[in-house]
């Protein structure tokens, strides 16, 4: 079977830090996998929230996520802080993708990377919308 690769790009242009909690352990006393969609949304929130947006409103519209890719690096345990990495890449018409790095802040071990796909949306029209101008040219700029 085919495994998921994801590339990194050179350049992460947001970090932020957040603990890994005991509701985001699984039976086997680690990270759990859903945990780590999780995990990689509230830092997503917080990369919005310092441009000035939100997931229901960037500049107008809205933000889905389409698809998601995680690979899987080291454990994470109850307590790790972890600082997560975030760029954004692979813009189309109307989206772009996510990538966020995980580090265990005091081994400095990956923990896993992640891709998440997103298209912008009108939510009053209830169909795609093309990406807003004035976030393309932010994120270029911080690249």
């Amino acid at each position: 079977m085919a495994r998921i690769k994801i590339e990194l790009p050179e350049k992460f242009i947001f970090q932020t830090e957040i603990p890994i909690r005991i509701t985001d352990l699984n039976y086997g006393g680690h990270l759990g996998n859903d945990a780590v969609l999780s995990i990689c949304q509230e830092a997503r929130v917080r990369f919005l929230h310092n441009l000035g947006y939100s997931e229901s409103d960037v500049e107008g519209v809205g933000i889905i996520m389409i698809d998601s890719a995680i690979q899987y690096k080291s454990e994470g345990f109850y307590g790790d802080e972890l600082i997560i990495e975030v760029a954004v890449n692979d813009f189309t018409v109307i989206g772009c993708d996510i990538v966020y790095r995980l580090t265990n802040k005091k081994s400095n071990k990956e923990v896993a990377i992640a891709k998440t796909g997103i298209v912008f949306f009108n939510y009053d029209k209830r169909k795609t919308a093309p990406v807003p101008l004035q976030f393309k040219e932010k994120i270029e700029r911080l690249n």
